[in-house]
């Protein structure tokens, strides 16, 4: 890179990267080396493009035949919201990332106000606004009447929205199942835990079985726990026999608590653990390294099998993008020299730093450009991305800066989140 200005530009974000991985690491966490396994990912995406898989938001989500529709409006323009009646659970998974969600004592202790949250809802979409509808916890069938009493709220609001539920399973009996049917559920998604004794895994079983003979559409979803693979083939198989429609294989996350539990399972996180650094607000984590590899891999394997359902990646940046989705898609006109961009769903446009600013100035002049923000501060000009193939000419170092939508009191504004040599 010749560029100095540019350089050191970049040199500021790795910084804050840096510094973000290191007070981790303060705190006992440990990661992975930077970019690890990254050439044998890059391999297992090339095979599965091969193999016919289709790569959205990205590549952030892969999917491989049947896919729920509302993983479709997860990061999709019609509205997606998912509820919860009660954080209790029955469970205490060491990787659950309840804990971090703001007033989750209360909300154990009180349940959640899923009745407002409808109500906010139906104001922001309008009524039957909403695409998808999602019921999760804790764990829903811990109070069967609430998750009944949302269901049938959730058809009088947005009578055309598509519902599911989120469940362990374990309490699935077949008098819920009919209950849960006749209330309009649509979609059913069972969380397989690969560390369960065999015989309660055989209780998941048998309750997924029940629930297809009365939920229209039944799931899995799980992060998928590096190491496993010889039990999820096995499963794999299992679920084949029980019919299921599809399978989400999550990116297994770190919820920032109880690494003594991760330590002691020898896991480190991915380095770096985002495809851009940002303070998000989804409460999943950090990404486990090796995860994603093996989820990949599952993917292969099921293909070369000829495996009867669905199967889609769900990163955690993927996770990401519905945030991003929401928070930057009515930010596409704050700017004419910024772009929605349909994959990542960040706001982008183009800038040049230092001593490439007043030729890239006069070439953009010359092929119609108008919209250009100069930086004195940073020495830097900023354009449409629409103007790079301008530049072709001329001996430059073009950046792409990746930029967010944010608000405080004052109002909105948009603020560069990242910036990327082209």
């Amino acid at each position: 890179m010749r560029n100095k200005v540019l350089q050191s530009e970049i040199r500021e974000y790795n910084k804050g990267e840096f510094a973000y991985i290191n007070a981790l690491r303060e705190k006992g966490i440990v990661f992975a080396e930077r970019n690890a396994n990254q050439k044998r990912i890059d391999e297992l995406r090339e095979k599965l493009r091969r193999a016919g898989a289709q790569f959205k938001n990205a590549g952030a989500s892969i999917v491989w035949g049947w896919q729920s529709k509302a993983c479709v409006e997860c990061t999709g323009s019609n509205g997606s919201e998912t509820f919860s009646t009660t954080f209790k659970c029955h469970r205490d998974c060491y990787f659950c990332f309840n804990y971090n969600v703001a007033d989750y004592e209360k909300f154990v202790r009180e349940g959640c106000p899923w009745r407002e949250g409808l109500e906010d809802a139906e104001r922001r979409y309008g009524h039957d606004g909403l695409a998808a509808v999602g019921l999760t916890g804790g764990e829903p069938l811990l109070s069967l009447d609430d998750s009944v009493a949302l269901l049938d709220e959730v058809a009088k609001r947005f009578p055309s929205a598509h519902t599911r539920m989120y469940t362990s399973g374990d309490l699935l009996t077949e008098e819920g199942a009919r209950r849960l049917c006749d209330a309009g559920l649509e979609e059913i998604r069972f969380s397989v835990k690969q560390d369960d004794p065999r015989e309660r895994q055989e209780r998941v079983l048998s309750a997924m079985a029940l629930a297809r003979e009365y939920i229209p559409s039944l799931m899995v979803e799980m992060p998928i726990i590096p190491d496993t693979e010889e039990h999820m083939h096995d499963l794999f198989d299992r679920w084949s026999e029980i019919g299921i429609d599809g399978i989400n294989l999550l990116e297994f996350c770190f919820p920032f608590h109880s690494w003594d539990e991760f330590a002691a399972r020898g896991f480190e996180i991915r380095n770096p653990p985002f495809d851009v650094m940002y303070d998000y607000g989804y409460s999943g984590g950090l990404p486990v390294a090796g995860s994603e590899e093996l989820c990949l891999e599952l993917m292969l394997w099921g293909i070369e099998r000829n495996i009867p359902f669905g199967m889609h990646y769900c990163s955690l940046d993927n996770k990401h993008r519905s945030e991003m989705r929401q928070r930057n898609e009515r930010g596409a006109h704050a700017s004419p020299i910024l772009s929605f961009d349909e994959g990542d769903f960040f706001l982008k446009c183009a800038k040049v730093y230092g001593e490439d600013v007043v030729p890239v100035y006069e070439a953009l002049n010359a092929a119609g450009c108008n919209d250009f923000m100069r930086n004195e501060r940073e020495d830097s000009l900023a354009f449409p991305l629409c103007y790079l193939s301008a530049l072709d000419s001329i001996p430059c170092e073009p950046a792409i800066s990746v930029n967010v939508l944010e608000s405080d009191e004052q109002g909105a504004y948009i603020r560069e989140v990242a910036l990327k040599k082209e």
